[in-house]
């Protein structure tokens, strides 16, 4: 009987699901119209984008030299040996403790530095950059919550969803220690007006960098800097932690890591308002540095390229404070309530040709701090990542990026919670049939 019960349960269950599948297909074609639509709609009016041929090539002289000699020495760059203080002024060994104390401050959590680097925006809009990695870093704090969410608690296994929140806290950290310090700087230079950019070293900031900064405090050219960031952060990260052996056997072989490029939520995706158009890109091979860095630049230039793009996302990034629950950009769907159970079980048969949830259908989506808990790293290699690359590898991405011409992807996210919601409802099925 109890067998019976469980073949009828799981017929009826898989047969709600396969009804959903013309609906859903009908939806994906006219998803992919309607982002086409509201893409050429969104690209207007463009912004400029400029690339100072003469200040690049300066930059890129100078990297060049770098380069040679390192090589030639076999021996780290300057900036990157033991730090003597001794030559600094009191105002400037004051900096530095200051700039230390503000890192270890803001680099808490997700949370913490997220807030950070679009206070440095708002400070000196000319550091594109900052808002970049605001939105960047929220769209971390999603991918952290997800991994306790509706859509994932019954599909993988608890150790598999820490492993996987470890890799992307690191990388969140990392990218700030390494960031924050140089945009404070900027900032303490603007303010005394001088600039403080000699300190870089003591911050353990790459050699690669010196050149960007030194151009920018005299031309202001954001879109050389922005992608010098860019270049240099995922550099930051590449031996750190994508090619670190741990990460690789324990994190990104793991179910939970590949569930998200799966599925599809392993897209950037940038809030135009609450329940209003997403957009943004996705990142296929996260653990490859060339399609990192290339897919980095052309976030830059979908973000500050576009006006309309411009505009809306730092509004609502201003209006909305990032506490890492989907449900700040799409309450239509989540909701950061914990134990609101859902009438309708089926995540697929909830989610099939409906452009809100009800209130009682809702996708569980946690903040940041009901999901996890802040954790410390253990202590960072400090060597200089420009030692371990090619000249090749790290000039080549040295110029000006290209707009994208299709990035409306709100019904492309919303598909791929449809097809998450399948892996849901199958688990589901075969827990309930279990109890049965």
């Amino acid at each position: 009987m109890k067998n019976q019960q469980s073949s009828v349960h799981s017929f009826n269950a898989i047969w709600q699901m396969v009804k959903t599948l013309p609906i859903t297909a009908a939806e994906v074609i006219r998803g992919k119209q309607a982002a086409i639509r509201s893409s050429k709609r969104l690209r207007h009016p463009l912004r400029p984008l400029t690339w100072p041929a003469s200040s690049a090539s300066w930059i890129q002289n100078q990297l060049e030299q770098t380069l040679a000699s390192v090589r030639a020495s076999g021996v780290q760059p300057a900036s990157m040996r033991s730090s003597q203080l001794d030559p600094y002024s009191v105002e400037e060994l004051e900096l530095v403790r200051e700039i230390m104390e503000q890192t270890q401050q803001h680099n808490q959590s997700n949370l913490t530095r997220t807030a950070a680097y679009l206070a440095c925006y708002e400070a000196y809009p000319e550091l594109h950059w900052a808002l970049l990695a605001h939105l960047v870093s929220r769209n971390g704090g999603y991918n952290m919550t997800d991994l306790k969410s509706d859509l994932l608690h019954n599909v993988l296994k608890s150790q598999d969803n820490k492993q996987v929140y470890l890799l992307l806290e690191r990388c969140n950290a990392l990218i700030f220690q390494d960031a924050y310090p140089q945009l404070l700087l900027y900032m303490k230079s603007r303010e005394k007006g001088r600039s403080y950019f000699h300190l870089l070293s003591e911050f353990h900031v790459s050699a690669f960098m010196s050149p960007f900064w030194e151009q920018f405090w005299l031309e202001r050219s954001s879109e050389v800097l922005t992608v010098g960031l860019i270049i240099n952060e995922q550099n930051y990260i590449e031996n750190r932690v994508i090619r670190n052996p741990y990460y690789q056997h324990h994190v990104m072989a793991t179910l939970s890591f590949r569930s998200h490029e799966l599925a599809g939520l392993n897209h950037i995706i940038i809030p135009l308002g609450v329940d209003q158009e997403l957009v943004g890109l996705t990142m296929n091979h996260f653990n490859k540095l060339h399609e990192r860095i290339e897919f980095g630049k052309a976030l830059y230039a979908l973000l500050f390229g576009y006006s309309q793009v411009l505009e809306r996302a730092a509004t609502f990034s201003k209006e909305i404070p990032h506490e890492g629950s989907r449900s700040e950009y799409w309450p239509k769907y989540y909701t950061s309530l914990y134990g609101q159970k859902r009438e309708e079980p089926l995540l697929t048969a909830a989610l099939s040709n409906k452009e809100m949830l009800s209130r009682d259908n809702k996708i569980y989506s946690p903040t940041l701090y009901k999901a996890w808990y802040d954790m410390p790293y253990e202590k960072i290699t400090r060597e200089d990542w420009l030692t371990h690359t090619s000249h090749t590898d790290t000039l080549g991405h040295l110029n000006l990026p290209r707009r994208p011409r299709i990035f409306d992807v709100s019904y492309r996210h919303r598909f791929a919670l449809w097809k998450l919601g399948i892996v849901h409802d199958l688990n589901e099925i075969r827990n309930t049939n279990k109890i049965l």
